[in-house]
């Protein structure tokens, strides 16, 4: 019995060696078709995770460590120790790292005095003689690492009822008047007793840039603080030594000790996010806080963290992007689907007859399916292996459970789509006994009965798609019409793309349930389409085109159903690129649009409260290249608005010269209005002005002229000229708005004449606007300007060299920066992989069809080139047999698309794409759709001509052997 088996085994084996090699390029073809199927299937799960971590990486990565860190304080006890604090510090470090990953370089832990110390010593720079510099004093561990002593000495520790001996920054110094040896009057604490510090020496920072001195004040230089009301003043950061800590604790209103324990963004990853929400919450209120407060014996342990919230924006980012990215690989997995199938297919009509031939020679059904296992198991094994292998050595991240699972799954439908397909042979006639084939003896005991059997069937009417094919798939096609409707339906309902979306993988199948939908329709219409051609084209003179018409009507109406599935692997691939580059053309606009929002036009110049923008400035501005129009305004964000009753709201008053911010309203895409409703008439200073009001100031106006009150006093009374929602000089105005004439406005208050905006239209160069700023726009009319410019170059704020106030926004750099984003880049490299994928499949599929027609096609054109007919019209005539099913699945899959488009745009929000809110904008766009489908068609055309030109190549002898059917 054993022997046996072991025969058994040798004789499998070598009937599978044997069948490989009889059909080495097939063989070839299968494995190559695997290995690229697989990478596939394991590469996109691998692609998104990348994409998912990268963006969340960079979007916590991007918040100060302040955003990211635990936040640990406790009150300074007299007795505490610059040990005790690296000892707890050591402690919280540990606890925490046993659940996040922490980054040592931005830890900081020490004691900072409560409140800030003035210094009132009378020779200290002062920019308002009422107003006192200021210092932060803290102890910081690693002090002496990050900074280098360039004069004195570093603090030790303080004297019995003495100063306190602290270090400051040179600059800061300098700044202030500062001298070493200074007693500083630091005013009195909360019981009244004067305090006083000693400055012993003078540092600088050695990396300023360094994100670690985030939260810790000004330890480079003096900062300028201005609060709005005229009281600026200087202010800096001192430090004291380990050893005064007891006096800190002391000092003023006592001390708090602090830790700072920031988490690493790199080692954040997407599919651990809620673990990571998790124990922060648990370190921040859970039970690790207790555990915390019970480990350092601090019961005023205190935790704060604007983690969760970075984390949770991050999560929703995140939820809202992933359902648009996984729209693309569900088109190619279903494409890819096809094209196995269709490979199975096409090689079953091949071996057909050796599959019948096995089975007539007593070969039991599961004999036969386990030597084509056999055969699948050594082509399709190695190459899935190799394509898995190579996804995941190409593509690292840390999860490979997705990506398996794919792979898997691709495996599992490559290896078995060819004797699933063989198995389907069986529930038709079998091959006789005879004809050259030898029967077993067992076999032909039961031929009479197999006989009998097929006759009482062949008596039952059949349907023209073969026995029992018409209401099997009638009843497909249904159940696929129904799921289509209902994923439609759910989408439309729940909504894919915004916050809190679900992710249902029927919701992302949509666009493919809609192309694969279209596809059965199509292949029901194509061969009534294509007979009709083929009847019109018989009235006509011309030959070529009437015998490939019919050949391709006699294709598509014959018995081998293979043929429909290259259409819809056409139609599924032009639907999934239509599909995504409507939605990837629909975010380029939405984002330039969103940036014109935001900018208020294509260009836009801003100036801080206290200045003004001069006429040389704006006249000069309007002559740059590239302004198609340009106005400036003013915008006064203190006025008082009165309408119905008594009440003050609080409002943004507009002045504007009403054509030109019309015009620049039309080219931003905010609400138009009628320029001739804001023209008004000099009149008296009680004469009421026109005006536009934000639609929520609507149902405050009053029956009679409402009025604005100015900061200075002044009163502008105004009538109602119409309502508008959103306004150049205001596109996110946050606040009621009103807009007035600048010409009937300024003749009543001169006050409102001097502008503060300056709005463009066009594609100037945002430089040259900042350099013309620079050069003509920075009005000298207070001091304060000059400060701000040098402590905004001195912190490294200046933005492209304008002080802090000034600021030159341009839509397309907008429009740039909400492009570069991870996420949004990850989405939008999935939908273009996916679209270059799919075409490449349903490529694939139709290389496929011709490699099987081949020969047949190549008998045909041997007969007819013995007929007379020449190598041109032979090229004709294939070419007219493959276009109209090129044509009808390009036209299909186009109207497909926009379909696609149509019934889930209203379901899609673009806004995680886009990176601004820009809701449903997804809309039917031909141009997207057209340029994909129309190169599709062209690859496919040129692969037909390509492949008839090969086998146009073969002799006529070869063909024309005795012998030979066609």
């Amino acid at each position: 019995m054993t022997s046996t088996a072991a025969e058994d085994r040798r004789r499998r084996v070598r009937w599978v060696r044997t069948r490989l090699r009889a059909d080495v390029p097939a063989a070839l073809l299968t494995a190559a078709l695997a290995l690229v199927t697989v990478f596939l299937a394991a590469a996109f799960p691998r692609i998104q995770d990348r994409g998912a971590d990268a963006a969340l990486r960079d979007y916590v990565g991007h918040r100060s460590l302040h955003t990211t860190s635990l936040q640990y304080t406790s009150r300074t006890r007299p007795a505490d120790t610059a040990a005790d604090l690296a000892a707890l510090h050591d402690t919280l470090a540990a606890r925490l790292g046993t659940a996040l990953t922490l980054s040592p370089p931005g830890e900081a832990h020490g004691a900072r005095a409560l409140g800030q110390a003035p210094l009132n010593n009378p020779g200290y720079t002062r920019i308002v003689q009422s107003t006192a510099p200021t210092m932060d004093l803290l102890y910081l561990h690693g002090l002496a690492d990050r900074v280098t002593l360039t004069d004195g000495t570093w603090p030790g520790p303080a004297a019995a009822d003495g100063p306190l001996p602290i270090v400051l920054n040179r600059r800061a110094a300098e700044t202030i008047g500062i001298r070493i040896g200074d007693t500083i009057d630091n005013g009195t604490d909360k019981s009244g007793a004067p305090r006083s510090t000693s400055v012993v020496g003078f540092y600088r920072v050695n990396d300023p840039q360094d994100p670690f001195w985030d939260d810790l004040g000004c330890p480079d230089r003096a900062c300028l603080r201005l609060d709005g009301l005229g009281n600026n003043w200087w202010q800096t950061t001192a430090f004291t030594g380990a050893d005064s800590l007891p006096a800190l604790a002391r000092w003023g209103a006592g001390a708090e000790d602090f830790w700072r324990l920031p988490v690493d963004p790199a080692a954040l990853r997407a599919d651990r996010l809620d673990h990571t929400r998790a124990a922060v919450r648990s370190f921040l209120t859970g039970r690790d806080a207790k555990t915390l407060v019970a480990a350092t014996g601090r019961t005023d342990l205190r935790t704060a963290s604007f983690l969760p919230d970075t984390l949770d924006r991050a999560d929703a980012r995140y939820r809202a992007a992933m359902p648009l990215g996984t729209i693309g690989p569900a088109a190619v997995a279903g494409t890819a689907a096809v094209v196995l199938c269709l490979a199975a297919a096409l090689t079953t009509d091949r071996r057909r007859a050796e599959i019948h031939l096995l089975r007539a020679r007593g070969g039991s059904r599961g004999g036969v399916l386990l030597r084509l296992l056999g055969e699948g198991a050594v082509t399709v094994l190695p190459a899935a292996a190799l394509g898995t292998a190579l996804a995941l050595v190409l593509l690292p991240t840390p999860r490979w459970g997705h990506a398996v699972t794919a792979a898997l799954a691709a495996t599992l439908l490559a290896l078995l789509a060819f004797p699933a397909r063989a198995a389907l042979l069986w529930s038709g006639p079998r091959v006789r006994a005879g004809a050259g084939v030898r029967v077993p003896s067992r076999a032909r005991l039961r031929t009479r009965t197999r006989t009998r059997t097929r006759t009482r069937t062949r008596t039952r009417p059949r349907s023209r798609s073969g026995a029992a094919g018409g209401p099997r798939r009638l009843v497909g096609e249904l159940t696929v019409l129904a799921v289509t409707v209902a994923a439609v339906a759910e989408a439309r309902r729940r909504g894919l793309g915004h916050p809190g979306a679900a992710s249902d993988p029927l919701l992302i199948a949509a666009p493919l349930l809609i192309a694969v939908t279209a596809g059965l329709l199509l292949a029901r219409l194509q061969p009534l389409l294509i007979g009709r051609l083929a009847a019109l084209a018989r009235r006509g003179r011309g030959l070529i085109g009437f015998l490939g018409l019919a050949r391709a009507a006699r294709g598509t109406t014959g018995r081998r159903r293979a043929s429909a599935l290259p259409l819809l692997a056409l139609l599924i691939a032009v639907t999934a690129t239509g599909f995504g580059a409507t939605v990837l053309d629909t975010v380029d606009h939405s984002r330039l649009r969103a940036a014109r929002l935001a900018t208020g036009g294509d260009i836009a110049v801003t100036v801080p409260d206290f200045a003004t923008l001069p006429a040389s400035f704006t006249d000069a501005a309007a002559d740059l290249p590239g302004v198609r129009g340009a106005t400036a305004v003013r915008v006064e964000p203190r006025a008082l608005f009165v309408g119905a009753g008594a009440d003050y709201t609080k409002v943004i008053a507009v002045v504007a010269e009403p054509q030109a911010y019309a015009e620049l309203a039309r080219a931003a895409g905010t609400d138009t209005f009628d320029p001739a409703a804001l023209t008004g008439t000099p009149g008296g200073p009680d004469t009421p002005v026109p005006a536009l009001f934000s639609r929520d100031l609507a149902a405050r106006l009053a029956a009679g002229p409402p009025t604005l009150h100015l900061p200075s006093g002044s009163v502008l009374r105004t009538t109602v000229a119409g309502t508008v929602t959103t306004t150049p000089a205001l596109p996110d105005p946050g606040l009621p708005f009103v807009v007035v004439p600048a010409g009937p406005a300024a003749h009543r208050l001169p006050e409102l004449a001097p502008p503060t905006a300056w709005l463009a239209a066009g594609d100037p160069d945002p430089e040259q606007v900042r350099t013309l700023l620079r050069e003509r726009g920075l009005t000298r009319t207070t001091g304060i300007i000059d400060l701000i410019q040098a402590d905004a170059t001195a912190a490294g704020r200046a933005t492209h060299g304008l002080p802090p106030g000034y600021a030159v926004r341009s839509s397309r750099e907008i429009a740039a920066d909400l492009a570069d984003d991870p996420l949004q880049q990850a989405a939008g490299r999935l939908f273009r992989l996916a679209a270059v994928a799919a075409a490449g499949f349903a490529l694939l599929a139709v290389l496929l069809t011709l490699l099987r027609a081949a020969p047949d096609r190549a008998a045909v054109l041997a007969r007819l080139r013995t007929m007379g007919l020449r190598p041109r019209q032979g090229l004709a005539l294939i070419v007219a047999e493959a276009l109209p099913e090129t044509l009808t699945a390009t036209a299909g899959g186009g109207l497909a698309a926009l379909a696609a488009v149509a019934l889930l745009g209203p379901a899609l929000d673009l806004s995680s794409l886009v990176g601004a809110r820009v809701g449903h904008a997804l809309a039917p766009e031909p141009l997207p759709v057209l340029l994909p489908a129309g190169g599709l068609a062209l690859l496919v055309g040129l692969a037909v001509v390509l492949e008839t030109l090969v086998a146009g190549r073969r002799r006529l002898t070869t063909e024309l052997r005795a012998g030979e059917h066609p």
